[in-house]
């Protein structure tokens, strides 16, 4: 297939970066021009349907598998084999594009690295661009790394002792302001997505490897079909064989946990399997369910574990479903980040994230993420001692698996309440994320874990939930707006005395509070928190 006439001019409204001209290529720009053409008007309707589905849920305050799609879930079929590249995925480290982070990655002893664009980067066009850049500086092996104040440097090992990319583009909700064509902005995903796919595509496959992706945010196997129709253009588009493009869906929705198989039928000559989140998942439930009344209260963010009834029968039925259809079920986020200073910490910490892969592996996950290096020897050892020489599970079918539709939804199954320290620690938390954020950080090491939006997701979205539930914590405190508020103003003190005026003078904390209270008091709740905070990120 032969290249379309350019699109109009693409419209780049950024302050120029260093070798920007090396991504932005009149070429590149032309393939993004030609996604966005073709694509962001389904992406529009796909938007509104999710709306109209919200606002069905809040009628009915139920979810349900499908009737329309009975014979693709009782259907015989299999998703294409996976490349030898993505065959064992037993540990996956994530993180976002910045350079060193990029070599680390790439170094970690991980089989696959989430090369991320989405919910650990905030999108300053400056990591936009740059982290392009430093994807393709990678698989040309022009990367290094100097530590400016440690003076350390870093490169990268042979290429056949180096992680496989799987890249995440940002979700269908958010646009990249600072790419126009023919007068709107360009979905972030078709951008990221776009100049990724362009200019790696034929290097990765001669690297033996593919343009592999993760998809985000995904809400239903319609938004399935549409990134399947981009991938079938965008390989004929650069020449490259039907079925080289792979991609891993996350369902990290609740609507999605209820398209598992839709969604990889959809994508099945190019899916590579689906994995299970946590904090997007809870956010999920929230945002859906947000009017269904005291059943549908989550507790505290951190008493929600993957062992908690509901959280259960979302795992298990992932695993079934991959394996049923020839898939990888990858599982969730280790975020421990381990302390220089405290090994009691570390040891502690160590010991929850071996019983967390243990369990995964042992449920017949394929494999897991982790968020730091140092993690990845632990996550390894869970899996190779359920692996050992196999690339993966897919032969356990988990058919002693069966997930009624209410199970996914059962959150009062779990015996656990909102507590007061749950709503300090939500606020705590969302400031600090908010903050760093503001600044162009979207990977922050907070309280010994590493966060990113979707933590902030789940914190706003709980001081939402609590306040219009009129949950009632254990020292009888009501959650209330006021109460929010003096929370608030408590923990905006208290970090200003932790790190001083002149750090707090530098930093973003007044506009970060300003922004955790409106999206979590807002009587119209914000469909996505990065949405409003996206007008007010510098860069």
């Amino acid at each position: 297939m032969s290249a379309p006439a350019p699109s109009p001019l693409a419209i780049v409204d950024a302050e120029p970066l260093p070798r920007q001209e090396e991504v932005l290529t009149d070429a590149a720009l032309a393939f993004v021009a030609e996604l966005h053409r073709l694509f962001t008007p389904r992406r529009d309707e796909l938007l509104a349907r999710r709306a109209e589905r919200r606002a069905e849920i809040a009628r009915t305050s139920t979810l349900d598998f499908l009737p329309e799609t009975a014979q693709i879930r009782e259907g015989d079929w299999k998703v294409a084999p996976a490349p030898a590249a993505l065959n064992d995925r037993r540990v996956e480290i994530t993180g976002p594009t910045d350079r060193k982070m990029t070599i680390n990655a790439l170094n970690s002893g991980a089989k696959v690295w989430l090369a991320d664009f989405e919910d650990a980067s905030a999108p300053t066009w400056e990591n936009v661009v740059l982290g392009q850049h430093n994807l393709i500086d990678a698989y040309e092996r022009r990367i290094d790394f100097t530590d400016p104040k440690s003076g350390k440097t870093y490169a990268l090992k042979p290429a056949e002792e180096l992680a496989t990319v799987v890249m995440r583009p940002r979700g269908w909700h958010l646009d990249e302001r600072h790419l126009q064509f023919d007068g709107r902005p360009v979905p972030g995903a078709l951008v990221d997505f776009g100049l990724y796919f362009f200019h790696n595509a034929k290097r990765l496959i001669e690297l033996g490897k593919g343009p592999y992706f993760y998809l985000p945010k995904t809400e239903s196997h319609l938004e399935a079909r549409l990134w399947n129709e981009i991938f079938v253009f965008a390989q004929d588009y650069v020449g490259i064989p039907q079925g080289t493009v792979r991609a891993t869906v996350l369902i990290e929705t609740i609507t999605a946990a209820y398209e598992m198989e839709e969604i990889l039928y959809e994508l099945r000559d190019h899916a590579a399997g689906l994995n299970a989140g946590r904090w997007d998942y809870l956010f999920s439930i929230v945002k859906n369910f947000r009017d269904g009344g005291a059943k549908f209260v989550l507790p505290d963010r951190n008493a929600v574990t993957m062992t908690a009834p509901f959280m259960r029968a979302y795992t298990e039925l992932l695993v079934r479903t991959c394996h049923k259809r020839g898939a990888h079920a990858i599982g969730g986020m280790a975020a421990f980040i381990p302390s220089r200073r405290d090994a009691e910490v570390n040891k502690v910490a160590f010991e929850k994230v071996k019983a967390d892969k243990d369990r995964e592996a042992a449920d017949g996950f394929d494999g897991s993420w982790v968020a730091h290096p140092d993690l990845v020897p632990i996550a390894m050892a869970s899996f190779d001692a359920v692996l050992g020489d196999k690339p993966n599970q897919k032969d356990r079918l988990r058919e002693d698996v069966s997930v009624a539709p209410g199970d996914l939804i059962a959150i009062d199954s779990l015996d656990a309440r909102p507590t007061y320290e749950g709503l300090r620690n939500a606020v705590q938390v969302g400031t600090r994320y908010i903050e760093a954020w503001l600044r162009g950080l979207g990977a922050v090491a907070i309280f010994n874990l590493m966060e990113d939006a979707a933590t902030a997701e789940i914190s706003r979205s709980q001081i939402w939930q609590w306040i219009n539930a009129g949950v009632v914590f254990e020292n009888g405190e009501k959650a209330t707006p006021e109460l929010a508020r003096k929370v608030a103003a408590e923990e905006l003190a208290a970090i200003r005395a932790e790190i001083g005026e002149e750090a707090f003078a530098a930093g973003k904390w007044q506009q970060a509070h300003d922004l955790l209270l409106h999206v979590s008091l807002d009587a119209d709740y914000a469909d996505f928190l990065t949405l409003p905070a996206y007008d007010q990120l510098v860069g």
